[in-house]
């Protein structure tokens, strides 16, 4: 990521840094915001969310019904507002939360930093730093912004978090330190040269910032439904508005004697039926709910679609680091080779692991080497990221030559020359070469070390020069390896039986991230080195297509190759703990980190895995499938209320036939057959795996059904209230009956397979419609009567011949929901198998 800085370079080697900046040049960067001072701009304000949410063109023409009704003094009419005004506060809140996430981002953990200033050390925030300011770095620090190291003394920095190279990085004179990285080892100091967002981790931090709602299926289709309603609601309002008002006299009649009043409530009704608000309600409750149980189980849901999104998932892209291992480095075994003539080796091996400057892998020799008694380095030679060795010499009473612990490749350039004792594979009879005996222990996944002893101790030449000493022999071979998260090869599994591709993208060597992924059961070869990797997104996409694991892999790769994923028409969820992981986590259409990653990586994951148990992923899994699935399910209601109403809407107003009920009877109905009984069951187990295409499934239900609804009112009002001049009452009472019946109809059948909770929810609905004719005050408020023998009897008769059509729509649309299933399990890759055996659908 490239970045210049923003001052000469004549500017900048005039400080000296044995001084640091006085307070008038101090002053003077402040004033020109030359400052390490960063915030990046959300791309949202409070005011664009309001607006987004709350002055939509539905809201729009929701509440000037709503307004209309109540301004007629039909309060009893006007309930539906209720619905948009919740709709309109959690779509609010949904947003406002993920922006709030994303404005908490702070990605250096440590927000103060030590400055030389008019020759006194100073302690101040971080985004107090200004260019040129020279810095104090000692182990356990972070770099709070770029800068050029100053006669480092051995320093080390980590920039895992910032490259997902894990192993601790050599710095000299003059190199560049980077934002976002953390001391290791050593001490020294070093001139900002780039502050603010010009610096390397703040970059990462303004692309991280910038606000996005994840892709939603269920969001996607709602909104869809949305679209194609509002191209017809306004040529359909003024066809029904018209009718309505013809039905009253004409236009001149209606506006003298006030008839248009019923006109207008006559035509919300069935505009506002025309909506299906209800359901855009319905799921962002499931999805808060759904992220209420994650919640429980230490998951932490940024963004309520996110519930879904990993039930969508086809290719999962897995960080080494943080995800499948622990991220530290663990003691494995120790291979001795000849310690006849190193009686003190282990003595020598618990030094290392203790020494003050010990790296992690160092420290984790204590585990099986402890220390028994102190020793006194008379003479060392540190250890280097380039040399990859440690050489030590004791003073006495423990002088006995000089140890070296490092790398075999460069303790032993000739190692293939160095003969040793051996009992494995590549062992002849009893032999090996040096290298044979690492290369075999490496191939298995670990970190192989060899521990070397001269006779003769490190002098001072050999320590000027960093030399190895003369004369080494191998004394013992020391195998590491990283902690593999417990968890991690059930969950690898569990995505195996659900036809979910896995891909590691990690930015350690990729023979090393091979070998792990082979622990966890993974088939992975050798890995793909990703500095092979073509920069033609059709050629890294067919690359990622038939390769599992990738190493060396820089955080702009991991970018792109999930979006070259992406544009194979898959969905890629990315887990990750380190800053580089970032990008990538953002981009995908799914983002999981860890707890114990950094800041910027949790602030734009979409989730969070708090204790870090990569095991929660299968939970979150099912209950994004039962999101689906319901929503799915219930949407089939919602919709069909939505064809029925788009049908009368059409059909009365080129009849020129009034609306057959009120609004407050469409509330009764709606909250009988849609509203109740789907909020119940949105939130029932439903393990059925995610189809693509939710949307067709449930509209090849809906229209048809909705048309025969449709049909049936017309035939009901047409013959009833035109031909044998029923009061317009008894017409209301009888498309009321016929929708309630007809609803829980089609309750019953998408409910199927039905249980005892789902029976008990059909039959108390049914139970408490009856109780609507019972009760005064409820007869009052609906405005219901008795129908008229007559009326009853070709009420029932549709009803009768409405369920018969429903149910053999329901059976031809299940054949066609049966066929996506099979085509589902044909997609499924090769060499995924369920647990039995056998392809399993996704």
């Amino acid at each position: 990521m490239d970045a210049s800085p923003a001052v000469p370079a004549s500017a900048a080697a005039s400080v000296d840094p044995d001084v640091g900046l006085r307070a008038a040049e101090v002053a003077e960067r402040v004033a020109d915001g030359r400052t390490n001072a960063f915030e990046a701009d959300t791309s949202r304000t409070w005011w664009h969310i309001v607006r987004a949410n709350v002055f939509t063109l539905f809201n729009g023409i929701v509440l000037a019904c709503f307004a209309v009704l109540l301004f007629l003094g039909r309060w009893q009419d006007a309930l539906f507002g209720i619905a948009a005004i919740f709709n309109a506060l959690i779509g609010c809140y949904q947003e406002i939360r993920s922006k709030l996430a994303l404005d908490r981002l702070a990605l250096l953990n440590a927000p103060r930093a030590r400055v030389l200033r008019d020759g006194a050390e100073a302690e101040l925030l971080s985004a107090q730093v200004v260019l040129d300011d020279i810095l104090i770095l000692r182990s356990g620090d972070q770099v709070p912004a770029d800068a050029t190291a100053l006669a480092p003394d051995a320093l080390q920095v980590d920039e895992s978090m910032l490259t997902g190279e894990s192993d601790p990085i050599d710095k000299h004179d003059g190199d560049e330190l980077l934002s976002g990285s953390a001391v290791v080892g050593g001490r020294s100091r070093a001139r900002v040269i780039r502050v603010g967002a010009d610096a390397y981790a703040n970059a990462f931090a303004g692309e991280a910032k910038k606000f996005s709602l994840m892709r939603s299926e269920l969001r996607r289709g709602v909104n869809k439904v949305l679209g194609w309603v509002a191209w017809g609601i306004g040529p359909i309002a003024l066809l029904v508005t018209n009718a309505q008002v013809q039905v009253q006299g004409g236009w001149r009649k209606a506006l003298s004697d006030g008839t248009w009043q019923q006109a207008a409530v006559d035509s919300v009704a069935v505009i506002t039926a025309m909506i299906p608000l209800g359901l855009v309600l319905l799921t962002s409750i499931a999805f808060a709910v759904g992220a209420a149980r994650l919640a429980r189980d230490k998951v932490l849901v940024q963004e309520l679609p996110a519930v879904e999104g990993l039930a969508r998932v086809d290719v999962v892209c897995l960080d080494k680091t943080g995800t499948l291992t622990m991220g530290d480095i663990a003691f494995d075994a120790v291979h001795p080779l000849d310690t006849s003539g190193a009686p003190g080796w282990r003595q020598a091996l618990a030094w290392f692991g203790t020494a003050p400057e010990a790296n992690a892998t160092a420290k984790a020799l204590t585990t099986a080497f402890p220390l028994d008694e102190p020793r006194l380095a008379e003479r060392e030679v540190p250890f280097s990221s380039a040399r990859k060795w440690w050489a030590v010499s004791f003073a006495a009473p423990h002088a006995d030559g000089a140890w070296v612990l490092g790398a075999p490749a460069l303790v032993f350039p000739d190692a293939s020359k160095v003969s040793v004792p051996w009992e494995g594979p590549c062992a002849d009879e009893g032999e090996a070469s040096l290298s044979d005996a690492v290369r075999e222990l490496a191939s298995t996944g670990r970190r192989a070390l060899v521990l070397a002893h001269s006779a003769t101790a490190l002098d001072d030449d050999t320590v000027k020069g960093q030399r190895l000493p003369g004369r080494l022999h191998p004394v013992a071979l020391i195998t590491l390896s990283e902690q593999v998260r417990p968890d991690a090869a059930e969950t690898l599994a569990y995505f195996a039986r659900q036809g979910v591709a896995v891909k590691v993208i990690s930015g350690d060597h990729p023979v090393t991230v091979a070998a792990i992924a082979e622990r966890l059961g993974m088939p992975a070869g050798e890995g793909y080195d990703a500095r092979e990797l073509p920069e033609d997104p059709d050629e890294l996409a067919e690359i990622l297509e038939t390769q599992t694991v990738f190493g060396r892999v820089t955080p702009e790769q991991k970018k792109g190759m999930v979006i070259a994923l992406q544009s194979r028409g898959h969905v890629v969820a990315m887990t990750g703990d380190g800053v580089n992981d970032a990008l990538a986590i953002k981009q995908a259409d799914i983002g999981i980190a860890m707890n114990s990653g950094a800041p910027a990586t949790k602030a734009v994951a979409r989730l969070v895995l708090l204790d870090g148990r990569f095991s929660h992923l299968p939970a979150v899994v099912d209950e994004g499938r039962k999101v689906i699935a319901n929503i799915e399910r219930v949407s089939m209601v919602f919709l069909t209320k939505t064809a029925y109403a788009t049908t009368i809407a059409i059909l009365f107003g080129i009849l020129i036939m009034q609306i057959p009920f009120l609004p407050r009877q469409l509330s009764l109905t709606d909250g009988i057959t849609i509203g109740i009984p789907a909020f119940f069951l949105a939130l029932l187990p439903n393990a059925r795996r995610y189809i693509p295409g939710f949307l067709p499934r449930s509209l090849s239900f809906a229209i048809p059904s909705g048309i025969v609804v449709g049909l049936a009112l017309t035939v009901q009002a047409r013959v009833v209230g035109e031909e044998w001049g029923i009061p317009v009452e008894e017409v209301r009472t009888g498309s009321t009956i016929i929708v309630a019946v007809l609803g829980l109809w089609v309750l019953t059948l998408i409910s199927f397979p039905l249980t005892w909770i789902k029976v008990g929810i059909i039959v108390a609905m049914a139970g408490a419609f009856v109780l609507a004719f019972v009760f005064p005050i409820t007869v009052w408020f609906f405005e219901l009567v008795i129908p008229r023998p007559e009326s009853l009897v070709l009420i029932a008769w549709l009803c009768g011949i409405g369920i018969v059509l429903i149910g053999i729509i329901r059976a031809v649309q299940q054949v066609y929901v049966r066929r996506q299933l099979v085509e589902q399990a044909a997609r499924v890759p090769a060499g995924v198998l369920t647990s039995s055996g056998a392809p399993e659908a996704r």
